[in-house]
């Protein structure tokens, strides 16, 4: 007649069972959360050891994930030696299922199974079993395998045990019904763990994949910005890095977590989601007169369109014609200062030249110049087109610079409105201060000093070094390493970006490894 349990005893497995439960769903690495299945079950069950079989992608096969044994001291899987033993097939080659594996028969069929001893059961194939002991010295005697379901009732894994011990002698006995209940009750608890374990990992993934995804989207409306978002989330890590390796100076008590880690890097993927608002031709603006193409075809056809009507006394005028009543000039003089202004003209329209004074005065000049088309007189120039070219330097007029700056504040807008999990809850703060200054002179908020978090001055720093050393954009030459450097010395000392974290970028040389990742070899200079 079986040992009746002690109800004492009973009652302490059962609190047991609780601990390790609440255990099993507070651990979020998976891991960690499958070597803690295996030996809860071999605490409450007395297993010699146990292997943990994991459902495959496709359904079809039960991978090792976990294999302990005591007396052999063998810790496969988890943290442990990698596993290397091929998956146990649900079916075999011909469709049929495999019911003659333990495991894949539990699988199967949902069915909890007690073998006393392995050596004499029947319909099970244990030659993998007789091999392995042949190799080991080891004798399997008793074998415990239950299936594991979710909530759902869909098989995740099967929980194989093996060799129960008798408390008092050590002795392998068979694993007894009390033994078989806490096992059953555990890898319930044990799929839910995994479950949501499982859940929380997808949607993490998702979450990631889909602001990645948004990221390259957002990347990809201009070809002149393609890898920008990629190129300042690669460099913010890379310099939150270097920070956690300090052990002296400003960043030695600086260690950023995981979820810091992380926290910081979807707010640099995210950090331009705003310019989703951003009309492209701003975006692609590449010269002065662009809008949805290059106005100055539009003013190059007009001039040249009117010097070729001068047969008709109507075309190109001198500005002082009308005024003075002095002869017009030659047609041939007349043609060639148009071809000069002309050329003057698609000179300037390039943002990478700073006007000046006497620049702004001739664009007066030629615009102050009228030509006569159809029969009716209109201006060179028009007022719109001559805001545009009178442009000091770059390419956006101050009402389209305003556009482009009010990606920041959707930025903040978009994101402030999604419910971010706790641990995530900064990604709009630190997304939406990436163009900051530290004395309060950035936009949009102004903040300034401690009211910017590191993560945030990181952010800003990342993105001031690659849109400086960017080698893409269509309005200006990609800065060298050297002079990158040297404008942001003096954006330190203006107190625009943080002087600690431009002395570690130095000191540490993570611009070396940036450039030959993303750099051309003349900006290399350093």
């Amino acid at each position: 007649m079986p040992r009746r349990p002690d109800p004492d005893d009973l009652l302490g497995k059962i609190g047991r069972l609780s601990q390790i439960g609440v255990a099993l769903t507070a651990e979020r690495n998976i891991d960690r959360l499958l070597e803690m299945i295996i030996e809860g079950a071999c605490d409450l069950t007395r297993a010699d050891g146990g292997t943990l079989y994991i459902l495959s992608e496709d359904a079809d096969a039960l991978r090792f994930a976990i294999v302990r044994n005591e007396t052999l001291k063998i810790k496969m899987g988890g943290t442990g030696t990698p596993i290397t033993w091929p998956a146990v097939a649900l079916h075999l080659p011909d469709g049929r299922e495999n019911r003659t594996q333990v495991s894949a028969y539990a699988a199967l069929t949902g069915q909890v199974v007690n073998i006393p001893d392995v050596y004499n059961a029947e319909g099970f194939d244990f030659s993998g079993t007789r091999e392995f002991d042949g190799r080991t010295g080891y004798r399997s005697r008793s074998m415990l395998v239950v299936p594991m379901r979710d909530h759902e009732g869909e098989l995740i894994g099967v929980l194989q045990l093996l060799n129960a011990r008798d408390e008092a002698t050590g002795e392998v006995t068979p694993f007894s019904a009390e033994a078989r209940m806490m096992a059953e009750s555990l890898s319930s608890q044990a799929a839910v763990a995994l479950s949501q374990n499982r859940l929380i990992r997808d949607l993490e993934e998702l979450l990631e994949s889909f602001i990645t995804s948004i990221a390259a989207a957002i990347d990809e409306k201009s070809p002149y910005t393609g890898g920008h978002i990629r190129r300042v989330a690669e460099l913010s890590l890379a310099i939150a890095g270097k920070i956690n390796e300090c052990t002296s100076g400003p960043f030695a008590a600086v260690r950023f977590t995981d979820d810091e880690l992380k926290e910081l890097r979807f707010a640099a993927w995210l950090h331009d989601v705003g310019k989703i608002t951003t009309p492209e031709y701003i975006v692609d603006k590449a010269t002065k007169l662009e809008a949805l193409f290059d106005r100055l075809e539009v003013i190059k056809l007009r001039a040249r369109f009117a010097a070729g009507d001068r047969g008709a006394q109507e075309g190109w005028v001198s500005p002082r014609d009308p005024e003075s009543g002095e002869e017009p000039l030659p047609a041939d003089a007349s043609r060639k200062g148009l071809e000069e202004d002309l050329a003057f003209l698609e000179e300037i329209n390039r943002g990478d030249r700073l006007l000046t004074d006497v620049d702004l005065a001739r664009i007066r000049e030629i615009a102050a110049r009228r030509c006569c088309i159809g029969g009716e007189e209109v201006p060179l120039l028009t007022a719109e087109e001559v805001e545009n070219l009178s442009i000091r330097q770059g390419t956006l007029t101050g009402r389209e610079r305003e556009i482009i700056n009010n990606h920041v504040r959707m930025t903040i807008k978009i994101l402030s409105s999604l419910p971010f999990p706790r641990k995530l809850k900064r990604v709009p703060l630190f997304a939406g201060a990436h163009h900051e200054k530290l004395d309060g002179t950035g936009y949009p908020q102004g903040l300034k000093g401690d009211l910017l978090p590191l993560q945030a001055r990181i952010l800003a720093f990342a993105d001031v070094f690659e849109a400086l050393t960017a080698k893409d954009r269509p309005y200006k030459k990609g800065k060298t390493v050297k002079e990158a450097l040297r404008i942001m010395e003096f954006m330190v000392k203006d107190g625009h970006i943080d002087g600690d974290i431009y002395d570690l970028f130095v000191r540490e040389g993570i611009y070396r490894d940036y450039g030959e990742r993303e750099l051309s070899p003349h900006q290399r200079d350093l």
